[in-house]
């Protein structure tokens, strides 16, 4: 279809040496509408961050099939959408399968229990350090500091941990995507992609939001379970 063609190839050029890709901007939309699906605990969260991974992995690649401006190719960020996909698969399978069978909100917030988040944490920096040293094997294609694989390591196996322990319903996720935060939006400025830059530190605040209504969330449930114990098992 052309006009698929035509939105493909779509700048806004704002200024004479920087323009920015419109499925950058577009796809950055559908990644806060996703999480803002997701703060309502709706399934809607996992299709909707599924387009918008989609478009941003063709803006992260397109400096190195040489069919975009030519910014830095951030395969670290790349590699991560489509882990996103993946996991986001799963996320919209347990989601849903929650929903149809309870008819109620798709996921119930809980923090992840100590074996867990050990699991979780220990998984994510093993993992962190094995991408670090692939990613510099594969290397870049042109002169980057050391602390290039290490910040798309962190960002992109700490992207996907946060993903998993979403699709779990644990509250642990927002703060992972905080970590992920810390380095994305320096590391996004310093490559010049400004629109996910943005985004990012605006999901910052949001997460911070959206932390402390899971959080609330899973008090209250909680709660419900606990005046619910008795009255099923009485003393």
């Amino acid at each position: 279809m052309h006009w698929i063609s035509r939105f493909y190839d779509a700048h806004w050029q704002v200024t004479a040496g920087q323009s920015i890709s419109y499925r950058e901007i577009v796809g950055n939309l559908f990644g806060l509408a996703s999480a803002l699906f997701g703060l309502r605990r709706s399934v809607w969260a996992w299709p909707v961050g599924i387009v918008g991974n989609v478009l941003l992995f063709t803006v992260f690649v397109g400096q190195a099939t040489g069919t975009d401006e030519p910014t830095t190719p951030l395969y670290g960020q790349a590699s991560r959408q489509v882990f996103f996909v993946l996991t986001s698969v799963y996320g919209w399978w347990r989601w849903r399968r929650t929903r149809n069978a309870e008819g109620g909100p798709a996921v119930h917030p809980r923090w992840a229990s100590t074996v867990e988040r050990l699991s979780l944490v220990a998984g994510s920096l093993a993992l962190v350090i094995v991408c670090f040293y692939v990613f510099r094997a594969v290397g870049a294609g042109f002169p980057v500091p050391w602390w290039y694989y290490l910040a798309d390591s962190w960002i992109f196996v700490g992207s996907i941990a946060a993903t998993y322990a979403m699709a779990r319903g644990w509250v642990d996720f927002w703060l992972c995507w905080i970590a992920v935060d810390l380095v994305g939006v320096p590391e996004l400025l310093h490559f010049r992609y400004y629109p996910s830059a943005i985004l990012y530190a605006v999901y910052a605040g949001f997460v911070v939001w959206g932390f402390v209504v899971w959080l609330r969330i899973s008090r209250r449930e909680r709660l419900r379970r606990g005046s619910m114990g008795p009255a099923l098992n009485p003393a």
